[in-house]
């Protein structure tokens, strides 16, 4: 009895706490919801110094006492003889941007800020890798990320995109902007194509007797509807829009790859790396990391990210999150040391 006491008190006091940082978050995010949408941060990384430290630490763990004082002299003496040449009045540097798009393709707001810092401070004399990574989504919104790539080959800046994992649909429509495209051989690549899909519960509602009204103003304001009845002019007409999205789709990708041969690659079929190098969707196959590893030994490599500034009422909710987590793998252990 005394330990069915003890276990429900203990229980009580969990109850409580969780009911009032319960309380406590649902009233701060109440005040977050009428607060104005807040701004974000530009973060710069220097991803040759992380590289030469890398190294470095690297030749500590690995070399001999001898061999490392020999590696750290001639250290020093590569610094020297850098400080004391010229400085140009430029450096070359190469910006990197990490795109992982989802359907809606909501990352754009970040992706512009990117792209308008860098155009403030670079020259055709840099160059910008985006590493893509998305199966593409809605066409306005891979249309406006596109359309930020572009902006850097407005500028004349050298514009490459790397695809290690996938760039498909809307994805490839964002790569095909870059001067050059690089993927990895198993990367997916392409799917030119329109894709739309609606369900339809107009049986499942006279079924039940359920009248639906929908009024429009225009012919083809409404072409298919979820709950109403499809007619065949409307299924017609939205296929004619399909295809009309689809010229559109194939005339934008003409313009930066004409050498393709759109029938055969704007079917809405998929590819691998290799098979695409062959169709000549991407340039060359390779990994972002080789194609950095490879800049940082020529210039100065810089990854660019613009993140969005946490609220506060998202920092007292993540903290409630992780204190109520705990307070539930506490009572998991209690339940599991009764059994």
């Amino acid at each position: 009895m005394e330990f069915i006491y003890e276990y429900g008190l203990f229980l009580a006091k969990a109850i409580t706490i969780v009911v009032a940082i319960g309380a406590i978050v649902i009233v701060v995010l109440a005040s977050a919801v009428r607060q104005k949408s807040h701004a974000g941060e530009l973060r710069l990384t220097n991803v040759t110094e992380e590289l030469q430290e890398l190294k470095h630490h690297l030749q500590q763990q690995l070399l001999t006492k001898k061999q490392l004082k020999v590696y750290e002299k001639e250290c020093k003496d590569a610094q020297k003889a850098k400080d004391k040449q010229v400085e140009p009045e430029s450096t070359s540097r190469a910006y990197v941007i990490d795109f992982k798009g989802s359907i809606d393709a909501h990352e754009v707001t970040s992706l512009r800020e990117e792209i308008s810092a860098i155009l403030t401070i670079a020259t055709p004399a840099d160059e910008v890798i985006i590493n893509v990574e998305s199966g593409g989504g809605m066409v306005h919104g891979y249309g406006l990320a596109a359309s930020q790539l572009d902006r850097l080959r407005q500028a004349n800046i050298p514009l490459t995109v790397c695809v290690d994992k996938v760039a498909a649909s809307g994805g490839y429509m964002m790569a095909c902007v870059a001067n050059t495209v690089i993927a990895a051989p198993f990367a997916i690549v392409g799917s030119i194509g329109v894709i739309a899909q609606i369900p339809n519960f107009n049986k499942l509602l006279k079924k039940h007797d359920i009248d639906y009204e929908q009024h429009t103003a225009g012919d083809f304001k409404r072409t298919l509807t979820v709950f109403g009845e499809n007619t065949d002019e409307g299924r017609a007409k939205f296929q004619e829009e399909l295809e009309a999205t689809h010229e559109l789709f194939k005339t934008f990708v003409g313009q930066y790859r004409p050498q393709l041969d759109l029938a055969k690659v704007a079917t809405g079929e998929h590819w691998y790396g290799q098979q695409a190098l062959m169709l000549g969707l991407v340039d060359k196959l390779s990994t972002s990391d080789d194609l950095l590893l490879g800049l940082a030994n020529e210039k100065t490599v810089v990854k660019v990210r613009y993140q969005m500034k946490k609220k506060l009422a998202d920092k007292i909710a993540h903290g409630a999150s992780v204190s109520i987590n705990a307070i539930f793998n506490k009572l998991a252990e209690k339940n599991q040391s009764l059994s």
